[in-house]
């Protein structure tokens, strides 16, 4: 089984000084280097008080208050914590009184430090599986996240989208992989970073693009080397997992990383350890990891280049952006948020923007999403000389869209639109698909709440949800 690396302490309390010392050696061997050690029971319940352990490793006979006593007051301070005693006394009755009190084990001494590191590792994953299903059931009953300032680099109304960032929010306290995937340009590592500075991690996020390393650069690029590794490796450098340390790792484009490449990234997954090259002792893997990819989770779960079992060990939370096309309603704010930035940048004053140029642009696919409309507002504002954003600005962008996605035939309307009654202000006609989401999106725009939406669109509001909800469970559940 692979090694134990505890991302917060675990505290040993015994009253001998030795047996403490002995223990700690062995522990370490196992990989359970982040240890406390305490021979009082009052640090031992301060330092529980404090939060500052994620498990506890007790003896029964403790000098002054038994260990079952320093148990119970333990699960007082936190019933979370996982509690293992440790005896070299074989009593029944007190194993069967501290597993009633809430133990999470009795272990018998001597005890081989490999079991203790098993038991440590079981007694973890449960807390951390118990506190994710908590985070994940509060965030399923909320509409929004309770940290909107975590996301504040994203411009959204879309209520899809708030129920991705309140499913990000529940599982950024995980130290599990997050793998994100979406199109270009949704904003996948705006997210990753969202993620990391809810996770409350005090290491940094370091980001690489695995699409641009061989298989030679990607060991050194990631692991680092010792002296003499190999030709001209005068002198040790640290990887990129290193910098990471107690922070988080992101890796964008891991679709694209060779079969190879994913073998060597799965070991380090499993075993949470790596060895830099030419050391022959591992390293602790102390880095969050979270990946992003524009392939589609069905192609990374059934294509032939990317290992199942790479993606299964990566993917222990999905999430998927969705495209702009499906959240038309971002559309208008973006145009606005995008002509704010163009003029700064080009020293003019803030634009008037046509209401008409928001619904032109509802019509567009967006192969490119949000970046692709911030190209096309900040080439408006390059050739805006009245300070007034109007649609024949964005007519020759909406018009020459990708070949399959953006047609002439698909372009939004410039006019009015359905709201002013005349289809002769439109330049071209919408494809009804086209026309159903902008429809959608203007009515909540006017409406301002999916109730009054759904009046304007002549249908019942519990209609209106059930599609929402359609969209948002394909998206964040079809992983």
């Amino acid at each position: 089984m692979s090694r134990v690396y505890p991302e917060c302490p675990v505290l040993l309390v015994d009253d001998e000084e030795l047996l403490l010392q002995a223990l700690s050696m062995a522990l370490s061997v196992q990989g359970v280097t982040n240890l406390l050690t305490s021979s009082s029971v009052d640090r031992a319940l301060d330092l529980a008080a404090k939060g500052r352990v994620c498990a506890v490793l007790l003896d029964v006979i403790m000098p002054g208050m038994r260990g079952e006593e320093v148990l119970g007051r333990i699960l007082e301070i936190d019933p979370d914590l996982p509690v293992i005693m440790l005896t070299g006394v074989d009593d029944v009755d007190t194993a069967v009184t501290c597993m009633r009190r809430g133990a999470y084990d009795y272990l018998l001494k001597p005890v081989d430090p490999r079991r203790i590191a098993d038991t440590l590792r079981l007694a973890l994953e449960t807390r951390r599986l118990r506190r994710e299903n908590a985070d994940l059931a509060r965030s399923f009953l909320a509409d929004g996240p309770e940290r909107p300032e975590a996301f504040a680099g994203f411009v959204t109304q879309s209520p899809l989208v708030r129920r991705i960032f309140r499913y990000a929010e529940a599982v950024a306290q995980s130290g599990e992989p997050v793998l994100i995937t979406g199109e270009t340009g949704v904003g996948k590592e705006l997210l990753a970073r969202a993620i990391h500075d809810l996770s409350g991690r005090d290491g940094e996020f370091v980001a690489v693009n695995l699409g641009g390393l061989d298989d030679e650069s990607f060991s050194d690029t990631l692991f680092g080397h010792a002296r003499g590794a190999y030709t001209g490796a005068d002198r040790p450098r640290d990887g990129l997992m290193e910098k990471a340390a107690g922070g988080t790792l992101f890796f964008d484009e891991v679709g694209d990383l060779s079969p190879h490449c994913q073998v060597r990234l799965l070991r380090v997954l499993q075993e949470r350890e790596y060895r830099p090259l030419g050391c022959d002792l591992p390293r602790p893997l102390r880095a969050r990891i979270l990946a992003a990819t524009n392939h589609p989770v069905a192609e990374l779960r059934e294509g032939g280049t990317f290992r199942k079992d790479f993606y299964f060990r990566l993917a222990s939370h999905v999430i998927t952006l969705p495209p702009l096309r499906e959240r038309p309603e971002d559309i208008p704010l973006l145009v606005a948020f995008f002509a704010d930035q163009a003029a700064t940048t080009y020293g003019k004053k803030r634009p008037v923007i046509d209401p008409r140029v928001g619904r032109m642009l509802m019509g567009h696919d967006f192969p490119g999403n949000a970046r692709e409309l911030r190209g096309m507002v900040f080439d408006a504002m390059g050739r805006c000389g009245e300070g007034r954003l109007s649609p024949d600005l964005f007519a020759d962008a909406v018009r020459h869209g990708e070949p399959g996605r953006a047609s002439p035939s698909s372009a939004g309307p410039a006019g009015p639109g359905p709201t002013g009654g005349c289809f002769a202000d439109w330049p071209v006609l919408p494809t009804l698909r086209q026309a159903t989401r902008a429809l959608v999106a203007e009515a909540l725009a006017r409406g301002g709440s999916q109730r009054r939406a759904a009046a304007l669109l002549g249908i019942s509001p519990q209609a209106l949800c059930e599609r929402l909800r359609r969209d948002a469970a394909g998206l964040v559940k079809k992983s």
